[in-house]
Protein backbone atom coordinates (compact mmCIF):
# COMPACT_ATOMS: atom_id res chain seq x y z
CA UNK A 1 0.00 0.00 0.00
CA UNK A 2 1.20 3.15 -1.11
CA UNK A 3 0.65 6.26 1.46
CA UNK A 4 0.50 8.85 -1.50
CA UNK A 5 -1.95 6.51 -3.52
CA UNK A 6 0.21 6.99 -6.75
CA UNK A 7 2.33 4.38 -8.67
CA UNK A 8 6.13 4.78 -8.59
CA UNK A 9 8.21 6.41 -11.57
CA UNK A 10 10.39 3.99 -13.70
CA UNK A 11 13.07 6.44 -12.87
CA UNK A 12 12.74 5.83 -8.92
CA UNK A 13 15.51 3.96 -7.95
CA UNK A 14 15.16 1.75 -4.86
CA UNK A 15 16.27 3.02 -1.51
CA UNK A 16 20.74 1.04 -1.06
CA UNK A 17 22.76 1.54 1.86
CA UNK A 18 25.66 4.21 0.95
CA UNK A 19 28.93 2.92 -1.14
CA UNK A 20 31.90 2.77 1.35
CA UNK A 21 34.23 2.53 -1.73
CA UNK A 22 36.86 4.52 -0.06
CA UNK A 23 36.80 2.57 3.10
CA UNK A 24 36.97 -0.48 1.23
CA UNK A 25 39.76 0.47 -1.10
CA UNK A 26 41.83 1.69 2.14
CA UNK A 27 40.94 -1.85 3.54
CA UNK A 28 41.91 -3.56 0.38
CA UNK A 29 44.87 -1.23 0.21
CA UNK A 30 46.13 -2.10 3.88
CA UNK A 31 45.57 -5.89 3.48
CA UNK A 32 47.57 -6.61 0.03
CA UNK A 33 50.41 -4.02 1.38
CA UNK A 34 50.43 -6.12 4.84
CA UNK A 35 50.89 -9.27 2.86
CA UNK A 36 53.71 -8.08 0.63
CA UNK A 37 55.37 -6.67 3.63
CA UNK A 38 55.62 -10.16 4.72
CA UNK A 39 56.86 -11.91 1.67
CA UNK A 40 59.44 -9.20 1.61
CA UNK A 41 60.65 -9.63 5.39
CA UNK A 42 60.39 -13.09 5.08
CA UNK A 43 62.90 -12.90 2.38
CA UNK A 44 65.18 -9.76 3.21
CA UNK A 45 64.08 -8.04 6.44
CA UNK A 46 66.79 -5.45 6.29
CA UNK A 47 65.42 -4.08 3.28
CA UNK A 48 62.20 -3.23 4.72
CA UNK A 49 63.65 -1.21 7.17
CA UNK A 50 66.10 0.15 5.28
CA UNK A 51 64.09 1.20 2.11
CA UNK A 52 60.82 1.30 3.07
CA UNK A 53 60.17 2.34 6.59
CA UNK A 54 60.64 6.35 7.44
CA UNK A 55 63.72 7.10 8.92
CA UNK A 56 66.02 10.02 9.06
CA UNK A 57 68.61 7.84 7.32
CA UNK A 58 66.49 6.97 4.54
CA UNK A 59 65.52 10.92 4.33
CA UNK A 60 69.48 11.88 4.03
CA UNK A 61 69.89 9.57 1.08
CA UNK A 62 66.78 11.60 -0.55
CA UNK A 63 64.36 8.00 -0.57
CA UNK A 64 61.45 9.82 -0.88
CA UNK A 65 59.34 6.98 -1.83
CA UNK A 66 59.55 6.19 1.99
CA UNK A 67 56.93 8.66 2.99
CA UNK A 68 54.41 6.61 0.73
CA UNK A 69 55.68 3.23 1.68
CA UNK A 70 55.60 3.81 5.87
CA UNK A 71 52.38 4.42 6.00
CA UNK A 72 51.58 1.25 4.34
CA UNK A 73 53.63 -1.18 6.83
CA UNK A 74 52.73 -2.49 10.28
CA UNK A 75 54.73 -4.07 13.14
CA UNK A 76 53.58 -7.35 13.40
CA UNK A 77 49.47 -9.11 12.85
CA UNK A 78 48.35 -7.43 16.00
CA UNK A 79 49.22 -4.19 15.06
CA UNK A 80 47.30 -4.90 11.72
CA UNK A 81 44.28 -6.49 12.84
CA UNK A 82 43.87 -3.76 15.56
CA UNK A 83 44.38 -0.66 12.84
CA UNK A 84 41.77 -2.32 10.49
CA UNK A 85 39.36 -3.34 13.09
CA UNK A 86 39.40 0.58 13.85
CA UNK A 87 39.30 1.82 10.31
CA UNK A 88 36.46 -0.47 9.50
CA UNK A 89 34.03 -0.12 12.82
CA UNK A 90 35.24 3.75 13.32
CA UNK A 91 36.04 4.43 9.66
CA UNK A 92 32.23 3.54 8.25
CA UNK A 93 30.53 6.14 10.43
CA UNK A 94 33.40 8.95 9.97
CA UNK A 95 32.52 8.47 6.68
CA UNK A 96 28.64 8.61 6.38
CA UNK A 97 28.95 11.71 8.12
CA UNK A 98 31.29 13.69 6.24
CA UNK A 99 31.49 12.03 3.28
CA UNK A 100 33.87 9.89 0.89
CA UNK A 101 35.98 12.55 -0.36
CA UNK A 102 36.94 14.17 2.94
CA UNK A 103 37.24 10.79 4.88
CA UNK A 104 40.02 10.25 2.05
CA UNK A 105 41.13 13.71 2.62
CA UNK A 106 41.26 13.09 6.59
CA UNK A 107 43.29 9.86 5.81
CA UNK A 108 46.28 11.06 3.89
CA UNK A 109 46.80 14.32 6.25
CA UNK A 110 46.96 12.28 9.39
CA UNK A 111 48.93 9.50 7.74
CA UNK A 112 51.39 12.22 6.43
CA UNK A 113 51.14 13.95 9.81
CA UNK A 114 51.58 11.13 11.71
CA UNK A 115 55.43 10.81 9.54
CA UNK A 116 55.99 14.17 10.39
CA UNK A 117 55.44 13.89 13.88
CA UNK A 118 57.54 10.10 13.98
CA UNK A 119 60.23 12.68 12.44
CA UNK A 120 60.89 15.33 15.48
CA UNK A 121 59.89 13.28 18.37
CA UNK A 122 61.76 10.36 18.02
CA UNK A 123 65.59 9.48 17.96
CA UNK A 124 67.31 9.49 14.25
CA UNK A 125 68.10 5.79 14.89
CA UNK A 126 64.28 4.78 15.04
CA UNK A 127 62.69 3.39 11.90
CA UNK A 128 58.95 3.99 11.26
CA UNK A 129 56.15 1.57 10.41
CA UNK A 130 53.69 4.48 9.93
CA UNK A 131 50.21 2.75 9.16
CA UNK A 132 48.54 4.22 12.40
CA UNK A 133 48.85 7.79 11.39
CA UNK A 134 45.85 7.56 9.36
CA UNK A 135 43.90 5.67 11.47
CA UNK A 136 44.66 7.82 14.97
CA UNK A 137 43.12 10.65 12.61
CA UNK A 138 40.00 9.05 11.70
CA UNK A 139 39.63 7.73 15.51
CA UNK A 140 40.71 10.99 17.02
CA UNK A 141 38.05 12.73 14.46
CA UNK A 142 35.25 10.42 15.47
CA UNK A 143 35.61 11.70 19.18
CA UNK A 144 35.66 14.99 18.25
CA UNK A 145 32.70 15.18 16.11
CA UNK A 146 31.16 12.19 18.92
CA UNK A 147 32.51 13.11 21.82
CA UNK A 148 29.77 11.79 24.13
CA UNK A 149 29.02 8.75 22.10
CA UNK A 150 29.08 5.67 24.87
CA UNK A 151 32.03 2.90 24.23
CA UNK A 152 31.87 -0.12 25.45
CA UNK A 153 36.01 -0.90 26.04
CA UNK A 154 37.50 -3.84 27.71
CA UNK A 155 39.66 -3.04 30.53
CA UNK A 156 42.35 -4.95 31.21
CA UNK A 157 41.03 -6.90 28.08
CA UNK A 158 38.79 -9.07 30.49
CA UNK A 159 36.25 -6.00 32.43
CA UNK A 160 33.85 -4.78 29.81
CA UNK A 161 33.34 -0.88 30.65
CA UNK A 162 31.26 2.07 29.22
CA UNK A 163 33.40 5.06 28.56
CA UNK A 164 32.34 8.34 26.57
CA UNK A 165 34.53 8.16 23.27
CA UNK A 166 36.28 11.69 24.09
CA UNK A 167 37.49 9.50 26.77
CA UNK A 168 38.26 6.76 25.29
CA UNK A 169 40.60 9.06 22.60
CA UNK A 170 42.16 10.56 25.90
CA UNK A 171 43.38 7.17 27.24
CA UNK A 172 44.59 6.53 23.73
CA UNK A 173 46.53 9.71 23.90
CA UNK A 174 47.78 9.18 27.19
CA UNK A 175 48.90 5.53 26.11
CA UNK A 176 50.47 6.86 22.74
CA UNK A 177 52.59 9.50 25.38
CA UNK A 178 53.88 6.48 27.53
CA UNK A 179 55.14 4.22 24.35
CA UNK A 180 56.94 7.23 22.83
CA UNK A 181 58.80 7.90 26.69
CA UNK A 182 59.66 4.30 26.65
CA UNK A 183 60.07 3.08 23.53
CA UNK A 184 62.09 4.78 21.18
CA UNK A 185 64.68 2.25 19.74
CA UNK A 186 64.07 -0.04 16.40
CA UNK A 187 60.94 -0.41 14.59
CA UNK A 188 57.46 1.38 16.01
CA UNK A 189 54.57 2.63 14.48
CA UNK A 190 53.48 4.27 17.96
CA UNK A 191 54.93 7.42 17.09
CA UNK A 192 52.94 7.74 14.19
CA UNK A 193 49.45 8.42 16.94
CA UNK A 194 49.97 11.88 18.48
CA UNK A 195 50.43 13.22 14.92
CA UNK A 196 47.85 11.60 12.98
CA UNK A 197 45.59 12.51 16.14
CA UNK A 198 46.31 16.47 15.81
CA UNK A 199 45.55 15.90 12.24
CA UNK A 200 42.12 14.53 12.90
CA UNK A 201 41.30 16.99 15.25
CA UNK A 202 42.16 19.70 13.34
CA UNK A 203 40.50 18.58 10.42
CA UNK A 204 37.18 17.80 12.32
CA UNK A 205 37.39 21.25 13.03
CA UNK A 206 37.83 22.46 9.58
CA UNK A 207 35.02 20.78 8.84
CA UNK A 208 32.94 22.49 11.86
CA UNK A 209 32.40 19.63 14.69
CA UNK A 210 34.32 20.05 17.81
CA UNK A 211 34.04 22.91 20.16
CA UNK A 212 35.03 25.95 19.05
CA UNK A 213 39.12 26.26 19.54
CA UNK A 214 40.88 29.54 21.23
CA UNK A 215 42.38 30.44 17.50
CA UNK A 216 38.17 30.01 16.23
CA UNK A 217 37.24 31.94 18.98
CA UNK A 218 39.86 34.69 18.78
CA UNK A 219 39.20 35.37 15.02
CA UNK A 220 35.42 35.43 15.39
CA UNK A 221 35.57 37.95 18.29
CA UNK A 222 38.35 39.91 15.43
CA UNK A 223 35.49 39.71 12.73
CA UNK A 224 32.51 41.15 14.74
CA UNK A 225 35.07 43.99 16.30
CA UNK A 226 35.66 44.87 12.50
CA UNK A 227 32.39 44.55 11.48
CA UNK A 228 31.34 46.93 14.77
CA UNK A 229 34.43 49.43 13.48
CA UNK A 230 32.59 49.71 9.43
CA UNK A 231 29.32 50.57 10.85
CA UNK A 232 30.28 53.35 13.03
CA UNK A 233 30.26 56.62 11.66
CA UNK A 234 32.68 59.23 11.43
CA UNK A 235 32.07 60.38 14.67
CA UNK A 236 31.55 58.10 16.51
CA UNK A 237 34.53 55.94 15.84
CA UNK A 238 36.62 59.38 16.42
CA UNK A 239 35.38 59.48 19.93
CA UNK A 240 35.36 55.85 21.15
CA UNK A 241 38.53 54.93 19.30
CA UNK A 242 40.86 58.15 18.16
CA UNK A 243 40.71 59.96 21.26
CA UNK A 244 42.04 57.55 23.24
CA UNK A 245 44.91 57.18 20.76
CA UNK A 246 45.41 61.20 21.03
CA UNK A 247 45.80 61.27 24.78
CA UNK A 248 48.40 57.75 24.42
CA UNK A 249 50.08 59.87 21.78
CA UNK A 250 50.51 62.70 23.96
CA UNK A 251 51.58 61.24 26.70
CA UNK A 252 54.26 58.42 25.29
CA UNK A 253 54.29 59.73 21.75
CA UNK A 254 53.40 58.63 18.49
CA UNK A 255 56.04 55.59 18.44
CA UNK A 256 54.14 54.37 21.60
CA UNK A 257 51.50 53.07 18.69
CA UNK A 258 50.77 49.28 17.92
CA UNK A 259 50.37 48.13 14.49
CA UNK A 260 46.91 47.87 15.09
CA UNK A 261 46.53 51.08 16.77
CA UNK A 262 48.36 52.72 13.69
CA UNK A 263 45.52 51.07 11.31
CA UNK A 264 42.83 52.71 13.41
CA UNK A 265 44.33 55.46 12.72
CA UNK A 266 44.49 54.66 9.07
CA UNK A 267 40.78 53.68 9.32
CA UNK A 268 39.51 56.92 10.75
CA UNK A 269 41.48 59.16 7.99
CA UNK A 270 39.39 56.93 5.32
CA UNK A 271 36.00 57.52 7.33
CA UNK A 272 36.48 61.18 7.40
CA UNK A 273 37.46 61.29 3.53
CA UNK A 274 34.75 58.77 2.50
CA UNK A 275 32.56 61.99 4.74
CA UNK A 276 33.79 64.82 2.98
CA UNK A 277 33.40 63.41 -0.38
CA UNK A 278 29.96 64.17 -2.34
Amino acid sequence: MRLSGRKASRSTRSWAPPQRIVLYSLLGLNAAAFIIQLVLTSWNRGFVLEYLGLSDGGISQAYAWQFFTAPLLYNNVWHFLANMLVLYFIGRDVEAIIGQRQFLFLYLFGAFSGELGHLFLMPSDCVLFAAGGGIAAIFVAYATILPELEMTTLLLFMVPVRLKMRRVAQIALLGAVALLLFDRTGSVGHSAFLGGAVAGWFYAHLLGFGRTSLFQRVLRQRRVKEARLRSMSADQFVAEEIDPLLEKISRCGLPSLSRRERRLLEQAREKMLSQTEP
